[in-house]
């Protein structure tokens, strides 16, 4: 009888270890923190998505309506041409790597890229910005002194000051490309099913680490 009672806390502290053994290899469980980024990383890669269907869409058919029809080539409505403009440049080269951030653990683009993205959301974001200046501008010209201004709110100086307001901020913008790159820090992946989250640096068996490319 003793020896049988032996033998079965034996088996039952070996099975116990094997549990064990098996649940460290299978890797880290979830944490609640964990589960809570990989929400909001997908939320906000939809919400990313949205935006840029609807804004590409949106701007892209205010261009075109109004560069084929030649009447509506009005003062105003070339500077909602170029804030169109802006936005799509926006929308095309900016969203879509910014997203990224919320979904892949680590930049894949490369530095060059990293670079050119954070200098044309600057760029994207003062030409719409100043766009609106211009606006305001030609509204309120246009309501004060509807007269005396009809000499100034001509289609060529219109495209003039376009011109000038794209190249003041694609030249002072540059230094913000100099500002900014790529930081490579070491960190532990944990694979979760198809998403990656971004743990801690440790080092365990279940965990493989490596650098993570981040573009700030």
């Amino acid at each position: 009888m003793v020896s049988e009672n032996y033998t079965l806390m034996l088996m039952d502290a070996t099975n116990r270890y094997n549990l064990s053994a098996f649940s460290t290899d299978a890797g880290p469980s979830m944490s609640h923190e964990d589960e809570t980024e990989m929400i909001v990383s997908t939320i906000v890669a939809i919400f990313f998505g949205f935006i840029g269907i609807t804004g590409l869409l949106g701007n892209a058919l205010v261009v075109l309506v109004v560069l084929s029809n030649p009447q509506m080539r009005s003062t105003t409505n070339l500077l909602i041409i170029n804030l169109a403009i802006a936005d799509l440049l926006f929308v095309v080269f900016c969203i879509p790597f910014t997203a990224t951030d919320y979904v892949l653990a680590s930049w894949p683009f490369g530095e060059l890229w990293c670079k050119s993205v954070q200098y044309l959301i600057v760029v994207t974001a003062h030409a719409s910005i100043y766009t609106l200046v211009l606006m305001s501008l030609d509204r309120f010209l246009a309501v004060v002194h509807p007269i005396a201004s009809m000499v100034i709110r001509t289609e060529r100086n219109t495209v003039l000051a376009i011109t000038i307001l794209w190249v003041l901020i694609i030249t002072t913008g540059l230094p913000v490309s100099f500002a900014h790159g790529i930081n490579v820090s070491s960190v532990g992946f944990a694979l979760y099913a198809s998403f990656i989250i971004i743990l801690p640096s440790f080092r365990n068996s279940s965990t493989k680490n490596a650098d993570r490319r981040v573009c700030i």
